[in-house]
């Protein structure tokens, strides 16, 4: 990323307004600190949190709805606080110095970067969220507490920094999946999601039928645990069972992680088995050999270190 001061001047030179061109400027900047740690329609804190920081964490993951064009990094106050507009820019300052700061960076990058950051600490005098792009405050959101401020914000990610067009393959797996995760950490169906833009809501998204988009949810989340760099050291029995050839040890290690899934979405009633017909029923077990067999495969060629 080019120099903050830099890229400010080139913004001004534009007949941007050096306040909020600075602002911007220093925001990239920021986040291009932590980067390496972010993921592309995953909001992730780029720090350890308290408990306190911890629950709005979890409020942020249930309300806000990013998708696969964009960065978001939530900044717990041992990070935000440190991070204050320039003084001539009083009119984005949220929250009085020596108040813990929490906030949410949300970069969508292209030619013309488009940028929003939300404060919503419980104790900012004006909890609400700024809009720029190159070097220019397109808006300012103002909110009377933190919970509205989130719900402001979602929208505002949909309107502002939202990918409207060109949904490849991939874009819809990791959208779902995105969601999924959400939903697993927490604990609960009050996720918010576009249900149009996620297969296991709108299966015909990737040709498929709720059955086969259940266990296509399944296989591409536990393919991705699986071929985490920390998956094999965090479970050395199964290195062991790998180097052992020991094939039935790997499909009944993936029938049981496949198990707690269904069940997650069952007990969330994400999905009603009940109402399966019997083609359905069917293609359930049919859906569930296939992926615990895909899966136990995936295990098998793990190389262990």
């Amino acid at each position: 990323m080019a120099d903050v001061s830099t890229k400010a001047k080139a913004w001004i030179d534009q007949k941007r307004d050096p306040r909020s061109a600075h602002w911007q400027a220093g925001l990239e900047a920021v986040l291009d600190l932590f980067l390496p740690g972010l993921q592309k329609g995953r909001i992730l804190p780029v720090q350890g949190m308290d408990n306190t920081e911890h629950g709005l964490f979890k409020k942020v993951l249930a309300g806000v709805d990013v998708n696969p064009a964009v960065y978001a990094a939530f900044l717990p106050h041992t990070v935000a606080d440190a991070i204050v507009p320039p003084d001539s820019a009083k009119e984005v300052l949220r929250i009085e110095a020596g108040k813990p700061s929490c906030k949410l960076i949300i970069l969508r990058p292209g030619n013309q970067d488009r940028i929003i950051c939300a404060e919503l600490s419980d104790q900012a005098f004006k909890p609400g969220l700024d809009i720029f792009q190159s070097g220019a405050l397109l808006g300012s959101y103002d909110y009377g507490n933190t919970d509205d401020c989130l719900e402001g914000l979602n929208k505002a990610v949909k309107a502002h920094v939202w990918k409207k067009s060109d949904w490849k393959t991939g874009d819809i797996h990791d959208y779902t999946l995105n969601w999924f995760e959400r939903v697993r950490f927490l604990n609960t169906a009050e996720v918010s999601v576009d249900e149009a833009l996620s297969f296991f809501h709108s299966p015909t998204l990737i040709k498929a039928d709720r059955v086969s988009g259940l266990f296509q949810l399944v296989f591409l989340l536990l393919n991705q645990e699986y071929t985490a760099l920390d998956f094999l050291a965090a479970n050395p029995l199964l290195s062991e069972k790998i180097i052992a050839k020991d094939s039935d040890f790997c499909r009944t290690l993936a029938r049981t992680h496949i198990l707690d899934l269904v069940t997650l979405v069952k007990d969330l009633s994400l999905m009603d088995f009940t109402d399966f017909n019997d083609k359905e029923n069917q293609a359930f077990q049919r859906e569930f050999e296939r992926t615990e067999e895909r899966l136990r495969d995936r295990l098998m060629h793990l190389k262990p270190r």
